[in-house]
């Protein structure tokens, strides 16, 4: 694993401010079909700029996994929470931040995040436990901080067009 992936505290770092038209901002319900949208969104605005496949893909992995963990885990008990997602596009990379006013995180950080033997019979595969692993091993400077009654997850990707 990269030693950025993991969590070891970092300083607090903060995006430097961009121009708008080098930033994205999302509102969604935190509901699947709406992570779903808005990660369609996401891709075809950012595929529309410049973006290769391959960086999409990657974005749209670390994104489903760490939306869909807010939609599962943080608004367990809420049906009607909301998820913001911004998108910086720097020198080093596309920064990412995700805020949303669900349950804090167990223990009050992500999850370690380990790799599963996955040399055994489908029905053997173990349940869960990949997602923050490969968020780990795609994103960059990951840090995650609760402020009052809101989660704040920041994390870079290393690409689009980095000078």
């Amino acid at each position: 694993m990269r030693p950025e992936g993991n969590l070891s505290r970092q300083e607090t770092w903060e995006v430097p401010p961009q121009p708008k038209e080098h930033t994205l901002r999302i509102i969604l319900p935190a509901t699947e079909a709406a992570v779903r949208r808005g990660l369609e969104s996401i891709k075809s605005g950012l595929g529309s700029v410049g973006y290769g496949q391959d960086e999409l893909a990657s974005l749209e992995i670390v994104l489903a996994e760490a939306l869909n963990n807010i939609v599962e885990h943080a608004y367990a008990d809420h049906s009607d929470g909301m998820i913001e997602i911004h998108l910086s596009q720097t020198a080093k990379g596309l920064w990412c931040t995700i805020l949303d006013n669900g349950q804090m995180m167990p223990g009050g950080e992500p999850p370690i995040g380990r790799s599963a033997n996955l040399d055994c019979e489908v029905a053997d595969l173990p349940e869960g436990g990949f997602g923050w692993f490969l968020i780990r091993e795609l994103a960059h400077e990951l840090e995650y901080v609760r402020e009052g009654d809101r989660n704040r997850l920041c994390f870079r990707m290393s690409i689009g067009h980095m000078a």
